[in-house]
Order: C-alpha cells, then sequence, then structure tokens
C-alpha cells in the first residue's frame, strides 16, 4: 500500500510528552482509508483533530485498499484505525498484531474495538422522519448481509423494529453488494421492486449511494419523488445528495465525532487498557431533509392544510385556535385526526418544531435564553425550560452547556 507519513504534533505545552528514542514521535499509527468516501474522509477528520491536541503520533496514511498493507516485520508501529473492510486487509491488519480500533465493525481480532455510529438512533431517527411527514408505508432498501455490508444489516433491522412500534409493517429489499460498474442490472431490480409497493411509501437506503440507486428507478419508471416515494438516506454525503434528483434526504451520522472517538479509543488501547467487550456506538446528528421527503403524505386535505401551518408559523406564538380558525374542523375532529396520522395532537406537534427550532438555536448561536425563547415561540423563558426539560431530560441551559463541552472536547 502507497503510504503517506504524516508528523502530527501537539501545540507546544499541551498534551503528552512521551517518547520512545531519540527523534521519533511516541507513536507509529496507521490509518486505513478510503479518501473518495465522504463518511471516511469526516472520521480522518476528527482522527486529526484528536492527535491535535492530545498526542504526538507519526500517521501512516493509506488510501488504497488495493494495494499491500506494510509487512508486519518491516513496519513497528504502535496502532491501526481501519476504515477499510476488503478480506485481504481485514487478514493484513490482523497479522499486524497491534492495537487496533475499526470504523466499519467488521469482525476483526480479540485486540479490535469496533467504533460505529450508533445504528439503532439512525433507525429510530428515520422512521420518525417518515411518520412526520404522516406516511403509513415504509420499507428498506438494502445489501444482503456480508462483511462488507453489516452496517446495511443493522439499519434494517433496527428501522424495522422503529416501524413495527409505530404500529406498521415494513417492507425490505435486500440484493448482493455490486460495484458501480453493475449498476445497470441493480436499477432493474430496484424498479421489478417499486412497482410491488403500495404508495405513497417511505424508503429508507442503508446508505446514500443506495439511496441513489432509488431515486434513479423511480425517475426510469416515471414514480413521483417525494409525492409518491419519500427517500432517505445516510451519510449526508453532500456531493452524492446535492447532484440527487430531487436532492437528497439523509441522516447526518456526525462521522467526525466517530473519528475523534477512534483515535481517543487508539490511544487507550495503546496505553495497554483491554479491548471493550462492545462496541462504542456514537449517536447521529439528525436528519438533514431536502426535496426527497419534503412531503406531506395524507388524503385529509384539511390535515395537511394545518400541519403545513404549523410547521411554518409554530414559531410565531400560535395557538391551536390558530389552527382551527384556518380548517373548517372542530377541536374534537381535528384532535382525532391529528392522532390518526401523527400519532400526537396539534398542541404536541407545535411544541415539537418549537423545541427543535430551540434546539438549533442553542446548538449553532450565542442568543441569550430569551431570545432564543423568542425566536423558537415561547412566550416566557421559564415556560420554554419547562417544556425543554420534559423533552429532552435538559434545561436549555444544560443542553448549550453539553454542546460546547463537546465542542470544546473536539477543538482542544
Amino acid at each position: 500500500m502507497r503510504l503517506i507519513s504524516i508528523h502530527m504534533r501537539h501545540p507546544p505545552g499541551k498534551g503528552p510528552s512521551r517518547s520512545k528514542g531519540k527523534g521519533r514521535p511516541d507513536k507509529q499509527v496507521l490509518l486505513l482509508a478510503d479518501t473518495s468516501i465522504s463518511y471516511q474522509r469526516d472520521v480522518l477528520h476528527g482522527v486529526a483533530r484528536y492527535i491535535r491536541t492530545h498526542g504526538s503520533w507519526n500517521v501512516y496514511l493509506g488510501q488504497e485498499p488495493h494495494e499491500r498493507l506494510p509487512h508486519p516485520k518491516q513496519w513497528c508501529g504502535d496502532g491501526v484505525i481501519t476504515a477499510m473492510v476488503p478480506p485481504r486487509v481485514i487478514r493484513a491488519v490482523e497479522a499486524l498484531n497491534v492495537a487496533t480500533v475499526d470504523v466499519t465493525a467488521f469482525a476483526g481480532s480479540e485486540r479490535c474495538t469496533p467504533v460505529q455510529p450508533d445504528d439503532q438512533v439512525v433507525g429510530r431517527l428515520a422512521a420518525e422522519h417518515f411518520r412526520e411527514r404522516g406516511l403509513q408505508k415504509f420499507a428498506f432498501c438494502g445489501f444482503a448481509h456480508s462483511v462488507r455490508t453489516r452496517y446495511s444489516s443493522r439499519r434494517e433491522q433496527f428501522f424495522v423494529k422503529a416501524v413495527e412500534e409505530m404500529g406498521h409493517a415494513c417492507t425490505t429489499l435486500k440484493t448482493r453488494y455490486k460495484t458501480a460498474r453493475s449498476w445497470l442490472p441493480v436499477i432493474d431490480e430496484l424498479k421489478a421492486w417499486l412497482v410491488t409497493l403500495e404508495k405513497p411509501i417511505g424508503i429508507m437506503a442503508c446508505n446514500d449511494a443506495r439511496a441513489h440507486h432509488v431515486l434513479e428507478a423511480c425517475r426510469q419508471l416515471g414514480v413521483h419523488v417525494p409525492e409518491e416515494v419519500a427517500v432517505l438516506g445516510v451519510d449526508n454525503d453532500p456531493i452524492i445528495c446535492d447532484f440527487c434528483s430531487p436532492p437528497l434526504s439523509s441522516v447526518d451520522l456526525g462521522a467526525e465525532r466517530i473519528g475523534y472517538h477512534a483515535a481517543e479509543e487508539l490511544d487507550r488501547l495503546m496505553a495497554g487498557a483491554p479491548p471493550r467487550s462492545t462496541p462504542l456506538s456514537i449517536a447521529p446528528n439528525r436528519v438533514i431533509p431536502r426535496l426527497s421527503t419534503d412531503v406531506l403524505a395524507t388524503e385529509d386535505r384539511y390535515i395537511a392544510d394545518a400541519i403545513r401551518f404549523i410547521r411554518a408559523r409554530a414559531c410565531e406564538g400560535i395557538a391551536v385556535t390558530d389552527v382551527l380558525a384556518r380548517v373548517p374542523l372542530n377541536r374534537r375532529a381535528l384532535e382525532r385526526r391529528f392522532r390518526k396520522i401523527l400519532g400526537r395532537s396539534p398542541h404536541e406537534e407545535i411544541h415539537r418544531v418549537r423545541i427543535e427550532r430551540a434546539r438549533q438555536l442553542l446548538m449553532s448561536t450565542a442568543y441569550s435564553l430569551p431570545e432564543v425563547a423568542a425566536r423558537s415561540g415561547f412566550t416566557y423563558v421559564q415556560y420554554l425550560g419547562r417544556v425543554f426539560r420534559k423533552a429532552t431530560g435538559l434545561t436549555p441551559g444544560q443542553f448549550r452547556k453539553v454542546c460546547r463541552n463537546a465542542d470544546r472536547t473536539m477543538e482542544g
């Protein structure tokens, strides 16, 4: 394998100052990642952020999985972080016999610790995203189980479970993993599956590339997205998502945080700590909505109008009475139809939109709590505090502190 050697040293006065010998940094680390893949590039960014503040590592970056890894007798290294899954690479990594952290969750050696996305949360976020759009039919599109596609099996399992807990069934399609050279047969297979599905339906794909295949199959069939089929990917790869037609909604896995925690775990292993008995699962950030799921799938035009009104105006301080003034329904009928379609009341939907807005403001701005309350539709900051804590388990101030501490930890 062609390796790029990068010496990364912590800032003066920070981090450990161990040394194994004159002129040699204290850690020799091999990073294996395909930098053409957005998720793996983001993982590397997280690893770099950890190294800058916590250690002096000499990093060897391997970017091409078809080339040879260093021979165990020729590379006296301390640890490996790998995002590559071909069996040949796995065997070569095991032969190095050093502390290893895997961000793909392959079945590695006893010295290997998987650090991976929390696919249970991924599946739940996807199911909730579809339900918020009024969808009542669901499907999952992934790959047949293999070493290369274990992530797909986990996401299928947890998405199906979340859908079933909502009281619905989930259709699945799993095909053998194929490269880009085999796209035409893949599209034909997806087209044959799509015509069998009742619509409107929400389809979660195991990743953005698979979602792209689904969108292309829909285009060739003349199936309208998102009106008939809403499509959600995973990874939030900006290149794939923005070039899809329509642009693809996707779950942001927080790959940079995964890389940061992977480096932290490798540092722990290289210091002599035992491997974890279970994988270290990192919660995803959130669903990034785009046009591929911008739909409200209900034939009840009054409820569709009410939901659009709430999502557009909730942060302006509206109440259920304002919703009732917009649609020709009494309160009891409105409540009953809302619960049938969304699984919650109009009042709860107003609060959900406001809380999500407050979360975004707390994470991304320096607004005071009264300003956050006002901009998210709460009359008093005390009321924001009660509602926010009930929904998240934290006060707005505690939530902002947790977010800032996480940012400081990663930034050093």
